[in-house]
Parts: C-alpha cells; sequence; structure tokens
C-alpha cells in the first residue's frame, strides 16, 4: 500500500494521539535540561551566543589552520569554494581578540573579521524570542478567530507547538545551532505546520460526509502537500551543502527536520484529537 493510500482510520483516536504527546513530553524534558545548562533550549550560534568569525582564502588543511589558532577558543571550521575558510572563535576578552586579529591579519592579510559581542548578542537572542513568541501569539489567535470552537482550535495550536518544540529538541541533539537562519526556518514551520493542520480541521468540520471518509480525503491532500514541499526542501539541502553555503544548509536541514515532524503531529495528533472530537458531537455517521 503506498504512502498517499495509507489507511490513517485504522487506529482509535487515544492510540493515535499517544506517541506524539510522549515525543512532546521528551521533547520538553530534553529541551528544559539543556536551558538550565546552556541558559538557552538550543545551543546558541555565534549570532546569540557572541564571538569572532573569520573569512579566509587558503589552501592550508582544516589541522594546520587548527594548529595555527590553538591558543584560542575555536569553536568550528567551515569549508567553503575555491579554498575558502569560515573560521568562527567563541567569546573571548580584547586582549585575546586583539592579538587573534594580529595573527589573522599576518598570515591572511585579506581576511575579513566580524565580531559579534556578548551584550549584542544577548539583544538578539531577545529579539528572536519575541519575533517568535508574537508569530505563534499571532497563528494561535488567527485560528481561534477561523474556527470560534476550543477543541479544534487547542488542536491547531498544539500540534504547530508540538512541532516546534521537538524540532528544536532534534537541533539539539544533532548539533544544529540557534542562529538568526535557523530561528527564521522556526518561524516559517510555523506557516508550514498550520497550513496542513487547518486544510486537515476544515475538511473534518466543515464538510459533509462520514468522519473516516472526510479524515481519509484530507490525509490523501495533504500528505502529497507535505511530502513535495519536503522534497523541494531536500533538494535546496543537498545542493546548498554541496555547495557549502552554510546559511542556506542550515535553514534547509532545520525545516526538512520540521516538515518531517509535522507529519506526525498532524496526522496522528490532531488527527486523533479532531477524530475523537467529532464522535463525541455524534458526526461520525
Amino acid at each position: 500500500m503506498g504512502f498517499a493510500t495509507y489507511d490513517v482510520n485504522k487506529y482509535p483516536p487515544k492510540q493515535m494521539m499517544t506517541v506524539p504527546l510522549i515525543v512532546l513530553l521528551l521533547a520538553l524534558g530534553m529541551l528544559a535540561i539543556n536551558w538550565a545548562g546552556t541558559g538557552m533550549p538550543v545551543t546558541p550560534g555565534i549570532d546569540f551566543a557572541g564571538g569572532t568569525a573569520v573569512t579566509i582564502i587558503t589552501d592550508e588543511s582544516v589541522a594546520e589552520i587548527e594548529s595555527y589558532f590553538s591558543g584560542f577558543p575555536l569553536e568550528s571550521i567551515g569549508e567553503g569554494l575555491n579554498g575558502g575558510k569560515y573560521i568562527k572563535f567563541g567569546p573571548m576578552s580584547d586582549d585575546q581578540y586583539r592579538e587573534l586579529t594580529g595573527k589573522v591579519t599576518d598570515r591572511y592579510p585579506e581576511a575579513k573579521i566580524d565580531q559579534i559581542g556578548e551584550a549584542f548578542g544577548a539583544a538578539l537572542q531577545y529579539q528572536a524570542l519575541i519575533a517568535l513568541v508574537f508569530s505563534f501569539i499571532g497563528m494561535a489567535l488567527v485560528v481561534f478567530i477561523a474556527f470560534r470552537t476550543l477543541v479544534p482550535s487547542t488542536a491547531v495550536v498544539l500540534s504547530a507547538f508540538s512541532d516546534i518544540v521537538i524540532t528544536a529538541a532534534i537541533m539539539d541533539i544533532i548539533g544544529i545551532p540557534l542562529t538568526l537562519s535557523t530561528t527564521a526556518a522556526l518561524l516559517m514551520l510555523i506557516g508550514y505546520s498550520v497550513d496542513s493542520d487547518i486544510l486537515l480541521t476544515s475538511r473534518l468540520l466543515k464538510r459533509q460526509g462520514k468522519t473516516e471518509e472526510k479524515l481519509a480525503g484530507a490525509y490523501r491532500t495533504g500528505i502529497i502537500m507535505t511530502t513535495t514541499t519536503i522534497a523541494a526542501v531536500g533538494a535546496m539541502f543537498v545542493v546548498t551543502t554541496l555547495g557549502q553555503v552554510e546559511v542556506l544548509s542550515q535553514i534547509a536541514s532545520v525545516l526538512l527536520i520540521g516538515l518531517c515532524v509535522d507529519l506526525m503531529n498532524t496526522w496522528m495528533l490532531n488527527a486523533g484529537i479532531l477524530k475523537g472530537y467529532v464522535m463525541k458531537q455524534g458526526k461520525h455517521v
């Protein structure tokens, strides 16, 4: 049986909701532990933690560069096209920063050096958090205005919230830092997740017919929409990763994770809540 023709009605509502809720609780626990240890739920990148980024053109190996900067808080070395290297350093004192710039200009006179102070990084953290919170609140208000019913509206909001939380936890696990670009990807994910949830809710609540038939029809449409988007984002991820375009590669990776998580939350968590709600209302026939 093909993925798009899978029988989404084979499980009762409570069983559909169990796995997504367990995963959500585990993700919340993981983010809480990380927050207690680092001060942020997701490990911050240079944009939020502060630090120095150095862009150079060189044929030297990563090992040679690491050796040259061994006395500094080197975090990572990214490799680009035509010998390009993108070197990230963690926060350091003013004296250490001056020493670093001296070493860089001595060996790589055409290097580009960008510094983000810890205070500025903290300000960016606050602004990014405000953007996420207001985007989520705005989405929730639109959903409640559109459906004007507590349970279906809450199901959409819970599904979108779960998408963000689980995606953030997976970012922690595989080492994708929270930067301005990955924050933008999380904001985009809110829109993607609500799109499929609204499709499902509209089909079940506003169309005539049996609940099982409406759910199956919504599933076929939604799964094709989401898998098409996954394919497009996957192509973007492959191209940008091979081309070593770090910002776009990170955005694509977060979207890929989030879209796959959204399949679970939409067609198990949200669908389970809505199916149970409609059946309790006596509309399943």
